[in-house]
């Protein structure tokens, strides 16, 4: 028989590396979560193996969590391409200045990150963690809130039913939120067959990817920690169908080039094969999908694990804005405006890699490998793809972002860099972020108090104020104002240009505009359409018709 009680006001179900994250920056901004899994404990699989500086600096957020994190990873150096004959193409390794402030692109076990991501979420009273535990039912949606019905244990075990605000659908490709809601996947599956093999005792120390292009058998390397190495291998036809057990025989005969195997240095061994997908919509009502619960895209990039912290990055401060009263629905709405167009294009871009990059066409992965050669012999060519400029523009152009005309647009929408700063009056070398906090913040950029004095009345956002002193001056603090300056070139070098303006950042590192005093009001009016007292917001578009016979506010799941 179900009971029903009171429940924190945000549900996350399925602890994975998005749940997980998302429950982290949530529990940092000191939201009460419950994080349910219908698994006992996290996952044994070994899936995603990369952390990219993006994710990592969301984790730097998330309280710091990036500290945590870091005894797992290798600091990696980007990947290595191969082409015909196993010749070197190309080694992308990205700007190589830390730009973000994290190692561009970084190895690790998925095991591990869980473990760890559960483990610090220890440091956060307000989450409380469910393991065997299911969503069983999305009960009904109302206007200010979601019933859900959980069953703890196997199909015996207790119900009980929760009100809660939000849903956050965080529970894999197989996602029960997204099947409860109703919402369909669109893109397309590949009929080709991988064999993914973790092993252990490996001698493999390189801490770069290695992506061998040779059309007879594309195989990807990422060497890993403590003699971990993934293995993939494109399977011809007969060798092996997706879903059935690998025989050890062919796990041998594959590796024999690189190494010799015996069992129990298999971790793991699995035959897959991919999915480009994206769901019809990444918003329901109170209901979010985020992971691959909302996308899902082969691996060439490495960016399916990064692009779930991403969706967790966007959306857990907005739903922290609007329980704390200081935003209203609207700013909800913009996690698929914002998120949808990169979604899209990281599985467009992954897919384009798996064709050129592991293609079984003789004639051409030869062009290819011309192509890459004489890119390499010009600055252009070479810049392109040494630091991975084939990847999609993360840029935000609609949402709650306010673009402007003039010197810093260019920053408008996209990740602010996270240079090396001197801090405080004893000059101390600090993260940005670390100083910005976990809020919004505001950058006066060689500012002067009257232009703070006019800015304060534009109504924008309560953030940290902090004065950039450039030209090598020495930062000063200021009442209710920390000061920052230049430590290695890198802050004066992005800055530059920008004396006498103002820089609002998203506490998602995003920049939300840049603009000189006299347009600040024009701005906090424009942000003021996602304040919880702004104008009236249209209302979204809504959800299809529900079946016929099922009650208006029902999401059509039977209990």
């Amino acid at each position: 028989m179900a009971t029903t009680s009171t429940a924190p006001p945000v549900l996350v179900v399925g602890a994975g590396p998005t749940g997980l994250t998302a429950a982290h920056l949530l529990g940092s901004r000191g939201v009460r979560v419950l994080l349910v899994e219908r698994n006992a404990t996290t996952s044994d699989d070994a899936k995603a193996i990369s952390l990219d500086d993006e994710s990592l600096r969301t984790l730097q957020c998330a309280g710091g969590l990036d500290e945590a994190v870091y005894p797992i990873l290798v600091p990696g150096t980007g990947t290595k391409y191969f082409g015909i004959g196993g010749r070197p193409l190309v080694h992308a390794r990205g700007t190589g200045n830390q730009r973000l402030g994290h190692p561009f692109k970084n190895p690790f076990a998925q095991p591990d990150l869980e473990r760890v991501l559960r483990e610090q979420l220890r440091r956060h009273p307000s989450v409380d963690v469910r393991f065997d535990t299911r969503l069983t039912a999305l009960v009904a949606q109302r206007p200010d809130r979601v019933r859900v019905s959980l069953r703890t244990g196997g199909q015996d075990g207790p119900v009980e039913e929760l009100d809660v605000r939000y849903v956050l659908g965080c529970d894999g490709g197989r996602s029960t939120v997204r099947d409860l809601l109703s919402i369909p996947m669109r893109g397309r599956s590949f009929p080709d067959v991988w064999l993914v093999v973790d092993t252990l005792q490996d001698t493999h120390d390189q801490r770069y990817g290695m992506h061998h292009g040779d059309p007879d058998r594309p195989v990807v390397i990422v060497p890993g920690r403590d003699g971990r190495c993934r293995y993939e291998f494109r399977l011809k036809p007969g060798e092996c169908e997706a879903g059935a057990p690998p025989p050890l025989s062919l796990v041998r005969q594959l590796l024999r080039p690189y190494r010799e195997i015996t069992p129990e240095q298999v971790e793991r061994a699995v035959a897959y094969s991919f999915h480009a997908l994206l769901a019809d919509r990444l918003r329901d009502g109170h209901c979010f999908l985020l992971g691959d619960a909302a996308h899902m895209m082969p691996p060439f990039a490495g960016q399916g694990l990064n692009s779930g912290v991403r969706d967790a990055a966007n959306l857990c401060w907005k739903i922290e804005e609007v329980l704390a009263g200081r935003a209203c629905d609207a700013l909800l709405d913009t996690y698929d405006t914002e998120r949808r167009p990169h979604a899209r294009a990281v599985i467009d871009l992954s897919v384009r890699l798996g064709r050129i990059v592991m293609t079984t066409s003789r004639p051409r992965a030869l062009l290819r490998d011309v192509l890459v050669r004489m890119a390499m012999h010009t600055p252009p060519g070479r810049r392109y793809l040494t630091e991975m400029r084939y990847r999609p523009d993360t840029r935000v152009r609609s949402g709650a972002v306010v673009s402007l005309d003039g010197p810093g647009h260019e920053f408008v929408g996209r990740m602010l860099p996270q240079p090396r700063v001197l801090h405080g009056p004893r000059h101390l070398l600090t993260r940005l972020d670390d100083v910005l906090g976990p809020g919004w913040s505001l950058l006066g950029i060689g500012v002067t108090d009257a232009d703070w004095a006019a800015v304060a009345r534009a109504g924008l956002p309560e953030a940290t104020a902090v004065d950039v002193f450039l030209d090598d001056r020495a930062p000063r603090d200021r009442a209710g104002r920390t000061g920052i300056a230049d430590a290695d070139g890198r802050l004066d070098a992005l800055l530059t240009g920008l004396t006498g303006s103002f820089a609002l950042v998203r506490p998602d590192r995003l920049v939300a505009a840049v603009f000189t005093p006299e347009r600040a009001e024009y701005v906090g009016v424009k942000l003021r359409h996602f304040a919880a007292d702004g104008p009236t917001t249209t209302p979204a578009p809504p959800s299809p018709t529900p079946d016929p016979g099922i009650h208006h506010d029902s999401m059509g799941v039977a209990r």
